[in-house]
């Protein structure tokens, strides 16, 4: 009886410490919630919401930037959507889009798993392929200016290996200037996708990979039915970043040939820019930025709704209470 009544209370005061302590309220955690995301806020509605509203709102007049402001309805948007220059800049947009997925994309898996194998100098290859991503695009926009100049580095390369007959007026061309761009487009961002995919793969488990070779898998049999399959939501991502970058491209279109010859490797950045600064048609320009804005949000949407969707859910996991 005396142990009994001495061990009751103490197993009540042990069970009484064991309780967790309590969480704060809702209220503190309002607060503390608040305090850490007002920054966040403060500048994403300051450097983006902000702009888009002027925008908008701009985009609604006809205006130089000096005269007064006249209300113009929605002529701008009709003017932006009749014009023959601004479709013709927007399916360049969208080859370069197709362009990046078809062949960046099979370019970079391949670098990628070549990359990824333990092969003799694969640092120094890595930081090779890697570079060019690093460079400024003012940097590499001149750089390549210089070379694919009549009578620079590529013509010369070209003739001393017996291939001038493949001379060709690299940006002058309206036919080629559009993939002549793309060339140096992929040499700038190819590097961007290997190192992403290279993530991707080592993030895969080795042991997957044995143990199909175990079971008589060949190489490229492991790489189609396993490697792939299981690097697919960073190749969604990849495709994501890719068409979005091709949609808003501007710097080494503007620096190499700024949208020309007539109009021949125009983008809808590039057009934008030459209409609202270059002839100070600001609202016109605002329009332009609208529907630059509208057709990649657009395009996030139904990606996220169609591809990204199965990779968003399964990296959500629901608070513990």
């Amino acid at each position: 009886m005396t142990v009994s009544a001495v061990t009751t209370p103490q197993r009540k005061a042990g069970r009484a410490d064991a309780r967790p302590a309590r969480r704060p309220g809702r209220l503190g955690t309002r607060l503390e919630l608040a305090l850490l995301l007002t920054p966040a806020l403060v500048l994403f509605v300051g450097f983006v919401l902000l702009p888009i509203a002027v925008a908008v709102y701009y985009s609604f007049y006809k205006w130089t930037g000096f005269s007064p402001r006249t209300p113009y309805g929605l002529e701008n948007y009709k003017r932006v959507l009749e014009d023959e220059v601004f479709r013709t800049a927007l399916w360049h947009n969208l080859i370069i889009a197709a362009l990046s997925v078809v062949i960046q994309l099979p370019l970079s898996i391949g670098l990628a798993l070549l990359l990824n194998r333990k092969i003799r100098g694969r640092t120094v290859l890595r930081l090779v392929v890697f570079a060019p991503y690093v460079l400024s695009e003012a940097i590499t926009a001149v750089v390549w200016l210089l070379m694919l100049q009549p009578g620079g580095f590529v013509d010369q390369l070209l003739k001393s290996a017996g291939l001038g007959g493949l001379v060709q007026e690299w940006l002058a061309d309206g036919d080629l200037v559009l993939y002549t761009l793309f060339v140096v487009i992929t040499w700038k961002y190819i590097g961007f996708g290997v190192i992403l995919l290279l993530a991707g793969l080592q993030s895969i488990p080795a042991e997957l990979r044995e143990a199909a070779s175990t079971d008589g898998a060949s190489a490229w049999e492991t790489t189609r039915h396993i490697v792939l399959p299981l690097l697919g939501p960073t190749i969604r991502i990849w495709i994501f970043l890719s068409v979005i970058g091709s949609l808003q491209l501007f710097d080494l279109v503007w620096i190499m040939t700024l949208g020309g010859p007539a109009s021949a490797s125009a983008t809808m950045a590039t057009y934008l820019l030459d209409h609202g600064f270059t002839r100070y048609e600001f609202g016109f320009g605002s329009a332009v930025a609208v529907v630059l804005f509208v057709v990649c949000f657009i395009f996030a949407l139904l990606y996220q709704r169609f591809a990204l969707r199965r990779d968003i859910q399964g990296a959500l996991t629901r608070g513990v209470r």
